[in-house]
């Protein structure tokens, strides 16, 4: 087996790479997935966040009121790493239940962790690769503002949230340029995920 992970800045097009790995046969596993889950209602974590930022951040069907806790937490650091203090733990002990549950039935299993914060929550230790993929900030910024209707103001506040794709793109082992076509960012995918497969089946 072999674990790597993969992430980005937001709008860089994680998403779409971690599609192309789980077609292609890796075992994903998608924090931004397991945060819905550790935040569903009634749950520690979303009773964690009720204290925190009040009945108004609950919609009427109990559920996270997602875009207003966002506009909140992207505009207030200390309410983002408040927000982050409630939700990464349980985010990354669920994640490591999965991972050891996949390894357990396929030891042969290549997994991918999809974490979009990898750098920024240190989750790093343990990691056989780190796949970066990169866009110019200028593009993730265009990305952004069309993706969530979002005014430049804003778009860049959520991107500066989030250590610099730059940064990123340098302190990752692996890198996919995920700025030009489909067809250029599945190339660089598939040969990514063949190399890895390869070695996960060796170290079985």
């Amino acid at each position: 087996m072999l674990v790597a992970g993969l992430t980005g800045g937001i709008a860089t097009g994680k998403s779409t790479v971690a599609t192309l790995f789980q077609r292609a046969g890796a075992m994903v596993v998608d924090a931004d997935a397991i945060a819905r889950r550790v935040v569903s209602p009634g749950r520690p974590a979303w009773q964690s966040i009720k204290a925190t930022f009040g009945h108004e951040v609950i919609l009427p069907d109990g559920t996270l009121d997602r875009p207003l806790l966002g506009k909140r937490v992207f505009e207030d650091e200390k309410l983002r790493r408040q927000l982050e203090k409630i939700v990464h733990p349980r985010v990354r002990d669920e994640m490591n239940r999965e991972v050891a549950r996949i390894i357990a039935a396929s030891p042969e299993a290549l997994v991918i962790l999809d974490v979009p914060l990898l750098f920024e929550s240190g989750w790093t230790e343990g990691l056989s690769e780190i796949i970066v993929v990169y866009v110019p900030n200028a593009v993730q910024i265009e990305r952004l503002m069309h993706r969530d209707g979002l005014d430049s103001k804003a778009a860049r506040a959520r991107i500066q949230a989030q250590i610099p794709i730059e940064e990123k793109r340098r302190l990752g082992t692996m890198v996919i340029d995920n700025s030009g076509d489909l067809s250029h960012t599945g190339a660089q995918a598939m040969k990514i995920f063949k190399e890895l497969a390869q070695r996960a089946r060796s170290a079985s």
